[in-house]
């Protein structure tokens, strides 16, 4: 054989061999492919069953998001009424706001102008309380000075009643002497002489200057013996108290009596009621000053 024919046999069993492993692969793969193809049928059915099973939740979904924008835009609507509902009354609320305010600033002002009125009333009331006060105190002063002086007066008053009841007396004395002494002078047939006054004339009358008053004593009415005109007193010579004394009996701001000393002793005293206003009592206030 020649060469060309050896290579062209070599040439044709190389080519089979590769022709029968071109088969036998293919044969191989067939039964591949085969289940592949079966593979991928199975999963293409199952994922168009899944996409089905998605698409309708998706449908459904969609529906639902529609269902939730129709809502959704119900309360938005229903939202922005109300929104503009309180934007008209937030409107309103704020005329009524500075209509407030400006009766606030109006109002503020009235009540400065009234706490200023005030405080000039308050100063006035104070001056005039203060004024009261003064003619309070003026008026209790000339009130205890008319009471020295009415008291120093009925005093007075009644050592002139006294005076004048002695006086009288006396020129019942007088009189009754006179008679007795020209009786006398007749029967030995004299007469009397007649009397030269030797008293000097009184002065013309002058106010009575108060005299300077002792030390003041205070104590109490213990007993009063209204049958008799006769009181005993809280103090005696260890206070100070002497025969003569008078005290004056007070009850409240009221003037009862006087009580002239004539007995004393080292811790009471006793004396007899003058110039009697109301009847006094155990306890009335007594001094020796008003």
């Amino acid at each position: 054989m020649s060469t060309l024919t050896k290579i062209l046999i070599v040439l044709l069993t190389i080519s089979s061999i590769f022709l029968c492993g071109i088969v036998v692969t293919y044969v191989a793969n067939a039964d591949n492919y085969r289940q592949m193809y079966d593979d991928l049928k199975d999963e293409r059915d199952a994922f168009e069953e899944n996409v089905k099973g998605l698409t309708k939740q998706l449908n459904e979904k969609i529906g639902e998001k529609q269902r939730l924008e129709d809502k959704l835009n119900r309360e938005i609507a229903s939202l922005t009424i109300k929104i503009e509902q309180l934007q008209s009354q937030f409107k309103i609320v704020e005329a009524e706001k500075d209509d407030a305010l400006r009766r606030v600033n109006s109002w503020a002002a009235i009540v400065r102008d009234f706490y200023e009125t005030t405080d000039e009333h308050t100063q006035l009331l104070k001056n005039t309380l203060a004024e009261k006060i003064r003619l309070e105190a003026e008026q209790i002063k000339d009130r205890k000075e008319l009471n020295e002086l009415t008291t120093s007066l009925e005093e007075k008053m009644a050592i002139i009643v006294m005076l004048d009841e002695k006086t009288k007396r006396l020129l019942e004395d007088k009189a009754e002497l006179q008679d007795r002494l020209d009786k006398y002078l007749q029967q030995i047939g004299k007469r009397a002489a007649e009397l030269v006054p030797v008293t000097p004339k009184k002065a013309i009358a002058r106010p009575v200057v108060p005299p300077a008053r002792d030390i003041e004593l205070k104590g109490l009415v213990t007993a009063v013996d209204l049958k008799n005109s006769m009181a005993s007193i809280s103090i005696g010579s260890a206070d100070g108290v002497k025969e003569g004394m008078k005290f004056h009996v007070t009850r409240g701001d009221e003037f009862i009596c006087v009580i002239l000393i004539i007995d004393v002793d080292a811790e009471e005293a006793v004396g007899v009621l003058e110039l009697i206003q109301k009847q006094p009592k155990a306890g009335d206030y007594i001094s020796t000053n008003l």
